[in-house]
């Protein structure tokens, strides 16, 4: 992060001391000769950076002729430099109350002050006045027109503030150190941040136990000697991606971590409970450049993260980008995001939602507070992203404001903040989210996979669809005692398909339409995966037919082509595909419709999936194996199924 005011670095690019100078041929606003030297020197000192003696003379300068127009607007130049905002302003607007329309830059500079102090009403009225003039600087009003914007919205935003109380997250987590950069597990039971203890940034972990967070406890496998910053860990706390910076010794942290620019993104891996060895992105996500403030997506696959342009030794354009994993496990060449995020000015600290659809970043290019602001975007239907929304005040202010973490209920903020009733330093603080600019609601499956005979756990592959739509919105992989966990947002119909080599696939759907969804109470799913054996059966819970109808439907492609990818994967097996009924209604009917919903399920896999027709066949049962009594609506839905059979292999 970088610390420099980013209003202090245009004001003084494009306004200097030097704008005070006069040339020989023309007078000063005054005819005090001891003041005109005095000021002189002053400005000689102030180009030398002894700004002691700069201020001495320049004092002096105004002592002899108060009504020195140019002494107290380079005084305010001085006092600016040295973040002595109040007595550069009031400088300011002495020289202004001389002679307003002298020197049209002291609007200029009185209005970036403004905006420096959060008066947005003082900034405003400054630029309206600079505007006002004829003969202006192109940059300086071109400037000025986009600054006036955020100093309107700052005097809005102030008049109608968001419900902001900051309560410390607690000695557990925080101490006389410096903490910030939070990550947090979509369960919301694991809590990594970065802690500064002297000038090494190391990363710590805390867990929740009863409610409470345990004391946080550093991670050896990851902290080195150099920096670590910027965690972000996966949904379900298996992966975690880090920036790591080349340091004095001109290594990432330690002798073995090697990069390929001034700072790269490393990730490492949660085996039994053990980090793995960091490991380098590598490219197409790293350069030669500056990538940084990396923020892993629920969806298992798609990384967020923050690339900067190194230029002569400064980092420029910074914008947010986005890589996702292919089949192979490998990032593809990185998209920069849209308009409605990326601005010509800089973004930082990424944070996508576990809901995978709301986007928190920093930027000082969207009209807002003035500096570093944080706002919201929502993904849109076509996989954009919304405009930019403004979290408003006083969670943004005239500072600079970044780091933001929203919890997965979506209720809670964690930021890092140097405050009067904290532990010493930053501290890392909570509060409640402006309902307006909270993330989609969600909820969590969880479970273990086992094998269903000897009920051993299994490292096995996850994948989520959203039936509607037919595209995959997550993936994920048990771990070696079997268990996993995938985020799901509210509103919408989900199919969950776990496989591994040996067993046949398993599905499942989920329909969160029409349910009110609570992140306090998640989907426990245990998953049993039936060996691949000659008889062994699974049922299609992803197949979906209208009533009394065999026309496949659209939601139906996911699993198909699951299970085409399972017999493709497997050359040498037999199945069969059998429809099931329930006992309502005609039993020829029944026999039809039974036996042309296990033929539609062929034909799609010979036509879409190319399977040789040989290792097929299929076949209508109608209700003579019923799953369970056709006693009850709920027993009878099971009844009505499509399953395969192995009958060869």
């Amino acid at each position: 992060m970088r610390l420099i005011s980013y209003y202090l670095v245009i004001v003084f690019s494009i306004f200097s001391f030097n704008n005070y100078a006069q040339k020989k041929t023309r007078a000063y606003s005054t005819n005090n000769e001891k003041a005109i030297k005095y000021y002189e020197e002053s400005r000689i000192y102030f180009s030398q950076y002894k700004d002691k003696e700069a201020e001495e003379y320049i004092k002096k300068a105004i002592e002899k002729d108060d009504n020195f127009i140019e002494a107290h607007s380079a005084y305010a130049q001085l006092l600016a430099t040295q973040k002595r905002y109040d007595e550069a302003i009031q400088h300011l607007k002495k020289a202004i109350s001389i002679n307003p329309d002298m020197y049209p830059e002291n609007h200029f500079m009185l209005a970036n002050l403004g905006m420096l102090t959060g008066d947005y009403t003082l900034a405003y009225n400054s630029y309206q006045k600079f505007l006002s003039y004829k003969y202006i600087h192109p940059d300086k009003k071109e400037y000025a027109e986009r600054e006036i914007k955020n100093a309107e919205f700052g005097m809005k935003a102030v008049q109608n503030p968001q419900p902001f109380k900051p309560v410390n997250i607690g000695s557990a987590i925080n101490t006389a150190n410096d903490e910030y950069f939070p990550s947090i597990t979509a369960d919301g039971e694991t809590f990594i941040f970065t802690r500064k203890v002297g000038d090494q940034e190391d990363f710590y972990v805390s867990r929740k136990v009863n409610g409470k967070w345990q004391a946080a406890v550093p991670i050896p496998e990851i902290n080195s000697y150099g920096n670590e910053g910027a965690p972000s860990i996966s949904a379900d706390g298996k992966m975690m991606f880090f920036a790591s910076c080349i340091n004095i010794e001109g290594n990432y942290g330690s002798p073995d971590r090697k990069g390929f620019g001034s700072c790269d993104i490393f990730y490492s891996e949660n085996i039994n409970g053990k980090w793995t060895k960091p490991v380098n992105v590598g490219p197409p996500v790293n350069t030669q450049h500056w990538e940084t403030q990396p923020s892993f997506s629920s969806d298992g696959k798609t990384l967020y993260f923050v690339r900067g342009i190194v230029s002569r030794g400064e980092i420029k354009q910074q914008d947010i980008y986005m890589a996702v994993l292919d089949e192979n496990g490998k990032f593809g060449e990185p998209i920069k995001l849209g308009p409605n995020i990326n601005t010509d000015m800089d973004e930082e600290s990424v944070y996508i939602h576990p809901d995978n659809q709301t986007l928190y970043f920093s930027s000082n290019g969207h009209i807002g507070m003035g500096g570093l602001d944080i706002y919201m975007s929502k993904r849109q239907p076509d996989g954009s992203w919304g405009p930019a929304i403004n979290l408003g005040y006083p969670i943004n202010t005239h500072n600079n404001e970044n780091s933001l973490l929203v919890d997965p209920s979506g209720k809670l903020a964690y930021f890092a903040s140097n405050r009067k009733d904290g532990f010493g330093g930053l501290d890392i603080y909570q509060f409640e989210l402006p309902e307006n600019v909270r993330p989609e609601p969600i909820t969590y499956v969880k479970g273990i996979v086992f094998d269903a005979k000897t009920k051993q756990p299994l490292i096995a592959q996850f994948e989520l669809y959203d039936l509607t739509t037919q595209s995959k919105v997550a993936q994920s992989i048990s771990d070696s005692k079997g268990s996993f966990l995938l985020t799901l947002s509210a509103g919408k119909n989900y199919m969950i398909n776990v496989h591994q080599k040996g067993y046949l696939f398993y599905s499942d759907n989920f329909s969160l339409k029409d349910v009110a969804t609570s992140f306090d109470k998640p989907f426990l799913l245990n998953i049993p995966l039936v060996p691949i054996d000659t008889g062994s059966v699974t049922e299609l819970k992803n197949v979906f037919f209208d009533v009394n109808k065999w026309d496949l439907k659209p939601e139906s492609k996911a699993e198909l082509d699951k299970l085409v990818e399972f017999l493709k994967q497997n050359p040498d097996i037999k199945i069969e595909i059998s429809g099931h009924t329930d006992n309502s209604g005609d039993k020829k009917f029944n026999q039809t419709l039974s036996t042309n919903r296990a033929k539609a399920v062929y034909d799609y896999l010979i036509q879409q999936g190319k399977i040789n027709p040989n290792r097929l066949t299929y076949k209508g049962y109608a209700d003579t194996k019923p799953k369970v009594p056709n006693d009850s609506p709920e027993n009878k839905a099971k009844n009505r199924r499509t399953e395969f059979k192995i009958i060869g292999k």
